[in-house]
């Protein structure tokens, strides 16, 4: 039995299990254990452990924009790039999803987090192209964006704690229009505060627990980049480009209809309406929405135990 446990296929669950505990415990701030089971962060720890071992930045939550000297360009041009934006907010268009087909940013459209993407680990997006040239223009001019977006924040908007799946990239926001009135508007990276500034970056990791909050009565907009995170190898750098254009890139989505959406969030669209059908009934019944989720649960452990013990 002992022997077994060191089976190729058990060295694998091994390595699965320590990657898990290993972004678990990772900064100061940690999810519940339930809460971490069933998080992304999860599923994707193996690939991000061998992110962070071969980062050429630091392992932390907040980096010195220094170490990307091109974002150095957003920030001498930080007028126009908000001109921008405030032509498309005022226009309606920073906006929420209009249907279910943005899976990685759903849940903070229910408290009033709103978008325009911009490029998303692809080509500009045609909206983009459209409504702000000159935005797309110096994004363009810098090859590690894989994707950016203006992002807003409405007065009382908070953003759960939560850890951005992916570490190939790391997160970028430049403050464009920050609040003037009393109250915080933050964000807090692994249990400690930092503030937007007009004009100013903030260069930090996304895969540490964080959350951001809007108590004034203000709105929040910034340029909001994904940097492609420097590696020490070319091989593993190559292997994070490959992940970027043929896995991340399938997360896009749209600003209007007709622009492309990427096969994880056509599959977002069909899952979340089995969600729905849940939410119903746990308002119905909770016991009974318990009961059916943790068998089917249970049932996906067993089956995977039970094709590793074969």
């Amino acid at each position: 039995m002992l022997m077994r446990l060191f089976a190729p296929q058990f060295l694998v669950v091994w390595a699965f299990l320590g990657s898990a505990l290993a972004v678990h415990f990772r900064g100061k701030v940690r999810l519940g254990f339930w809460r971490q089971f069933t998080d992304h962060s999860t599923i994707m720890a193996p690939y991000n452990v061998l992110m962070y071992l071969f980062s050429a930045v630091p392992n932390r939550p907040i980096l010195d924009e220094q170490s990307i000297p091109e974002l150095k360009l957003l920030r001498d041009n930080w007028e126009v790039i908000r001109d921008e934006a405030l032509v498309l907010f005022a226009q309606g268009q920073i906006k929420a999803a209009d249907k279910y087909n943005d899976w990685g940013f759903n849940s903070f459209f229910r408290t009033g987090w709103k978008r325009f993407y911009l490029k998303w680990y692809d080509a500009p997006l045609p909206s983009a192209l459209a409504n702000c040239p000159k935005t797309v223009e110096f994004l363009n001019s810098i090859p590690n964006i894989k994707g950016a977006m203006f992002a807003s924040l409405p007065p009382g908007g908070k953003l759960v704690q939560h850890r951005d799946p992916y570490a190939g990239s790391l997160r970028y926001h430049m403050g464009l229009v920050v609040p003037k009135s009393p109250g915080e508007c933050r964000i807090v990276i692994d249990g400690e505060p930092h503030y937007w500034y007009e004009g100013k970056g903030l260069l930090f990791d996304e895969t540490y627990l964080h959350y951001a909050e809007n108590t004034t009565s203000d709105d929040r907009i910034i340029l909001f980049c994904d940097i492609e995170r420097p590696l020490h190898t070319r091989a593993m750098t190559a292997v994070n480009r490959w992940v970027s254009k043929h896995i991340i890139n399938e997360s896009a989505t749209q600003n209007e209809e007709g622009e492309r959406v990427g096969w994880l969030n056509k599959v977002f669209g069909y899952v979340y309406h089995v969600r729905l059908v849940g939410k119903r009934m746990k308002a119905w019944n909770k016991r009974v929405y318990y009961a059916v989720k943790y068998l089917l649960i249970g049932g996906i452990l067993a089956a995977f135990l039970a094709t590793a013990f074969a």
